[in-house]
C-alpha cells in the first residue's frame, strides 16, 4: 500500500484536532488541563484496545460505522467517569450538546474520508497489483472483489495450464509463464489455489514471492468447511482453523456486555420489579392459587443448568415442565394471559441477568426436555448455547418466538441465534431491545 503509511497518524490527529476544539469552544468550563490530558489518552487508549484504527481495505463503511460507535460509546464512558474523578461541576445540557456535535463531526470525517479513499482508489490510486494463480470455482468470488474498483485492487488476471472457462478474467499463461509476468509488473499480492498444484509447486511459489518482494497467499480448496465466523490461529508455529468464533468471544465484548446486563438489570429490579412483584401476588389471590413466581430449569451457556424464572401466568399443573403454552391454552389464567401478551411475565429473568446466568440479549431459553430433544434432531442446536441466553433475542424479534409448531420453527430460530452470535455488536443488542420493547406496546401475534 504505497503511500499509506501516514494514514493512521493523521486520522489520529484529525480525530484529537475535532475533540479537542469542540470540549475547549463548547464547555471551555470543564476543559481544564487535567480532563484534556485525560481525554486523549482516553481515546488513544480506547482506539488502541478496540482495534479502531486498523486498516482493512475489505471493510465496508458499515463496519466502519459500528467500530465508531463502539469506540464513541466507550469514550464517552470514560469521559464521565474522569469528570466525577476530578469533581468538576458541569450543566448535563452543555455536555450533550458538546458530545452531540462531537458525534456529528467525527461521522461527518469518518464518511468524508471514506468516501475520497473510495474515490481516490477508483482512479487507480492506493491500489494492489494481483494475480491468481490457478482456475478453482472459489476464485470467482475473489475476482468479483478484485474487480470492484472500491476495494483499491488492480486485478491483472490468471495462470493456469489450461485456460478456464468458468472465470472471466484475463488468462495470462501457464505456470512457468508467471514468474517473469510478477517480476516484470512489480506484483503485490499472488493468491494461489492449494488444490492445483503439488507440494514442490507450492513450495516453488513461496521462495519466489519471498525473495521478490511479493506476498502469497493461499486459498484452501475444502469451502463447505469454512465460515465467515472462522479464526485462525497458531499454536506453536502450528496453524490452526478455529470454525466457530464469535465477537463475544472478546475480552472487551464480555466485560462491556456483563456491565450493560448489570446496570440494565437493576434498574429494572429496583424500578419496576420492586412494586411489581407485589401487586401481582395481590391480584394472583383472586383467582389462582400458587406462587407468584414460577421456575424452571433451563439449559444456560455450555448447557450449564439454571434456575429460570417468570411470572406464573398458568394455573399450578403437572405438564409445567414438558407441554409449552400453546393458542387458547386452558392452563393460562386471565391475568397470565395480560402478562404473556405484553410478555409482562418475562421480567423476573432480570433477576437470572443480574445473578449471571443470563444476558439482556441473547438466544432464549429452553426446557431441558425440549433441549434434549432438539439437540439431537436439530442441526447446530447446540451453537446457540456458546453464549448467555437472553430475554430476548434476535429470533424472537423477527419473529419465530413462542410455541414451535413444525420444525422448521426451531430451525429458523436455531439459525437467528447462531447469526446473533456470529455478527454481534452492542448496536445490535440496542436495536433488539427497542424492537422487543416496541413489540411489547404493539403486541405481536405468537405471543400467548
Amino acid at each position: 500500500m504505497k503511500g499509506s503509511y501516514f494514514i493512521i497518524p493523521l486520522s489520529v490527529v484529525i480525530h484529537l484536532m475535532i475533540i479537542n476544539l469542540s470540549f475547549y469552544v463548547l464547555t471551555p468550563e470543564t476543559y481544564t488541563e487535567t480532563v484534556a490530558i485525560s481525554i486523549n489518552i482516553s481515546w488513544l487508549l480506547i482506539g488502541i484496545g478496540l482495534n479502531f484504527y486498523s486498516i482493512d481495505r475489505k471493510e465496508k463503511f458499515r463496519h466502519k460505522f459500528h467500530k465508531f460507535l463502539r469506540h464513541f460509546f466507550v469514550f464517552v464512558l470514560s469521559y464521565f467517569s474522569v469528570l466525577a474523578f476530578v469533581k468538576i461541576d458541569f450543566d448535563p445540557q452543555k455536555q450533550i450538546l458538546v458530545l452531540s456535535t462531537l458525534l456529528v463531526f467525527l461521522l461527518f470525517y469518518r464518511w468524508a474520508f471514506f468516501e475520497f479513499r473510495k474515490f481516490y482508489r477508483q482512479g487507480g490510486g492506493n491500489s494492489l497489483k494481483v494475480v491468481i494463480l490457478g482456475n478453482d470455482r472459489n476464485l470467482i468470488r475473489l475476482e468479483r472483489i478484485f474487480n470492484d474498483p472500491d476495494y483499491g485492487y488492480r486485478y491483472l488476471g490468471y495462470f493456469q495450464s489450461k485456460k478456464a472457462k468458468h472465470i472471466t478474467g484475463k488468462y495470462l499463461g501457464d505456470f512457468e509463464d508467471c514468474f517473469r509476468f510478477i517480476t516484470d509488473q512489480e506484483v503485490d499480492e499472488i493468491y494461489c489455489s492449494v488444490s492445483q498444484f503439488t507440494k514442490s509447486e507450492l513450495l516453488r511459489i513461496r521462495a519466489f514471492s519471498d525473495n521478490h518482494l511479493t506476498k502469497l497467499k493461499l486459498i484452501p480448496d475444502n469451502k463447505d468447511i469454512y465460515s465467515s465466523s472462522m479464526e485462525f490461529e497458531i499454536f506453536e508455529n502450528l496453524p490452526i482453523l478455529n470454525l466457530r468464533k464469535s465477537p463475544l468471544d472478546k475480552n472487551y465484548a464480555k466485560y462491556s456486555k456483563r456491565i450493560f446486563d448489570i446496570a440494565f438489570s437493576s434498574l429494572v429490579i429496583v424500578l419496576i420489579l420492586s412494586w411489581l412483584i407485589p401487586l401481582i401476588f395481590i391480584l394472583n389471590l383472586f383467582e389462582s392459587k400458587g406462587p407468584v413466581i414460577f421456575r424452571q430449569l433451563r439449559h444456560g451457556k455450555d448447557k450449564k443448568i439454571f434456575w429460570c424464572y417468570k411470572f406464573r401466568s398458568m394455573a399450578v399443573n403437572p405438564e409445567a415442565n414438558s407441554q409449552m403454552c400453546t393458542r387458547n391454552d386452558l392452563r393460562v389464567t386471565k391475568i397470565g394471559k395480560f402478562l404473556r401478551k405484553t410478555s409482562i411475565d418475562e421480567l423476573p429473568q432480570f433477576i437470572n441477568v443480574f445473578l449471571g446466568d443470563m444476558s439482556v440479549v441473547g438466544p432464549r431459553p429452553h426446557m431441558e426436555l425440549h433441549t434434549m430433544e432438539y439437540e439431537n434432531n436439530v442441526d447446530k442446536y447446540l451453537v446457540r448455547h456458546f453464549a448467555k441466553p437472553g430475554i430476548t433475542g434476535l429470533a424472537q424479534v423477527k419473529g419465530y418466538r413462542g410455541e414451535i409448531i413444525r420444525k422448521s420453527d426451531i430451525i429458523n430460530r436455531t439459525r437467528m441465534d447462531i447469526l446473533y452470535l456470529e455478527k454481534w455488536t452492542a448496536l445490535l443488542d440496542l436495536k433488539i431491545i427497542y424492537q422487543t420493547i416496541y413489540n411489547c406496546f404493539y403486541g405481536e401475534e405468537k405471543a400467548y
